[in-house]
């Protein structure tokens, strides 16, 4: 479909196209954002906790080590919180990892709700959209007659058009918002199975106390 045609198609589906139009473009962006940073790579990278692991029991793991730790990803904050904890015992350490998990997940959800309100809206625009394109069909009809069943029908379908755009923006909106709130579940799993391991190590295997940190 070439530009002029695409105008075409908004002029004819009336003034809510312009509002249903908006939402597909930062639907789009918001769907291509998060597919990017949701990776399980990037939240909870594999092999994390075994290298800290490793770094505390050969004494490596120091202040700078747990800036680095921190900086690197979702997962690696939630460490830093446990192990800048540990001294205090397991209890302290665990909840303090669940405090920082929460905001984490909070990040991860970033986003996620205006896509869930743009695949709600969508098409009670579209619908709106064509409620109104019916009423100005039907208020010609009863000005000018309806000599022209032809027109008549031509007037219909633009109106429908309406509502063809809200759920062709709507569809795919709601089937990624369910996907990434999935994914955003995968992650939350991971980094607590990944969380509760290095407590387990730390609290059941070393003398916290000794930590360099």
């Amino acid at each position: 479909m070439n530009q002029d045609s695409l105008l075409g198609l908004l002029a004819k589906g009336g003034l809510l196209m312009w509002p249903i139009g908006l939402c597909s473009i930062i639907a789009l962006a918001i769907i291509i954002e998060r597919l990017w940073s949701l990776r399980l790579e990037n939240m909870a990278p594999a092999h994390l906790v075994a290298d800290v692991w490793s770094r505390i029991k050969n004494n490596q793991f120091d202040r700078v080590q747990l800036d680095v730790l921190r900086s690197e990803s979702p997962l690696g904050r939630i460490l830093a919180v446990g192990l800048l904890n540990a001294k205090h015992g397991r209890a302290i350490m665990k909840e303090s990892i669940e405090e920082i998990a929460t905001h984490e997940v909070h990040r991860l959800q970033r986003y996620l709700n205006v896509l869930g309100t743009i695949a709600g809206i969508s098409p009670l625009l579209g619908l709106l959209g064509t409620v109104l394109g019916m009423i100005h069909v039907f208020s010609a009809i009863v000005v000018h007659g309806n000599n022209s069943p032809e027109a008549l029908a031509a007037g219909i379908a633009e109106a429908l058009i309406c509502t063809a755009a809200g759920l062709f923006v709507a569809i795919p909106s709601l089937f990624f918002h369910r996907f990434l709130l999935g994914r955003v579940d995968e992650i939350t799993v991971s980094m607590e199975q990944e969380a509760i391991r290095l407590v387990d190590a730390l609290q059941g295997s070393r003398e916290v106390s000794t930590l360099t940190l």
